[in-house]
């Protein structure tokens, strides 16, 4: 079966439901708020999605593992149309199909986890007050001094589900949402981190309480993306609840020159 633009939402989201957890990004990506930059390419029941809304294209490719031969035969065949620099989210494997037209670098392998023991989240005092559009300056300053290099998109903050603690009116500590979708009940936290002056203090896993708390009543899914070799990010989100249920490889992706 060849490859082919898919436009059809619900076609999307029948296949991407399937597994809810491991395909959360793309099923909030369906939503209305990140539709419009949105590319999906499918070949019978596989699905990749090339998210355009970032200043260097992102493309999403993930499969459980007795399925990753079918999901790199779509890869194949989508790879001559796709940009000549993109970011990737690959599960194992397929760093191997790109590779034919790409070369790859930074490499890094992630875990991607989810919520699945809220008891132990429910027994962390969740902390913190909601940001919106007037806390981007503090937030960006925040950001640049804990966790440069980030991937935000101040249109997060529409969303009401950014989550901040102060210390002295300094934001100190910050939560919040890749993705939210009450439409298709699945959100994925992010942008996750703390001052360094202020770390271990459990101000991080108290902001992450809250943003669940609020997330509880819309959402049957909260996952979340960790880089593997981040050992202390790991463990707070063992000890919140959550659990690794897949692994990928986030790259950067260079198209090879096309041989003479």
């Amino acid at each position: 079966m060849p490859v082919r633009a898919e436009h059809d939402r619900a076609v999307l989201a029948e296949l991407l439901g399937r597994d809810p957890v491991l395909h959360a990004y793309q099923l909030g990506d369906l939503d209305d708020f990140f539709w419009p930059y949105t590319s999906w390419f499918r070949r019978g029941d596989q699905v990749v999605l090339l998210y355009h809304g970032v200043e260097l294209p992102t493309l999403l490719a993930f499969a459980p593992p007795e399925r990753a031969g079918d999901l790199a035969g779509l890869l194949a065949e989508a790879a001559p149309v796709l940009p000549a620099r993109l970011w990737a989210h690959l599960s194992p494997g397929l760093e191997e199909t790109v590779a034919r037209w790409y070369a790859v670098s930074d490499a890094a392998a992630h875990h991607r986890m989810a919520l699945t023991d809220p008891a132990r989240l429910a027994a962390v005092p969740p902390a913190g007050e909601s940001l919106g559009r007037a806390d981007l300056p503090q937030l960006r300053e925040l950001y640049a001094a804990a966790y440069p290099g980030n991937w935000f998109d101040p249109r997060m903050l529409d969303t009401g589900r950014y989550v901040g603690v102060r210390e002295a009116g300094r934001l100190v500590a910050v939560a919040g949402v890749h993705v939210w979708s009450p439409t298709w009940r699945v959100a994925a936290l992010g942008n996750v981190t703390t001052h360094p002056d202020v770390r271990g203090r459990g101000l991080a896993g108290a902001a992450v309480a809250a943003v669940c708390a609020g997330l509880r009543a819309t959402v049957d899914h909260v996952t979340l993306n960790v880089q593997a070799d981040n050992l202390p990010a790991v463990r707070l989100y063992e000890r919140l609840g959550f659990t690794r249920v897949a692994d990928f490889t986030e790259c950067a992706l260079h198209r090879l020159p096309v041989a003479a």
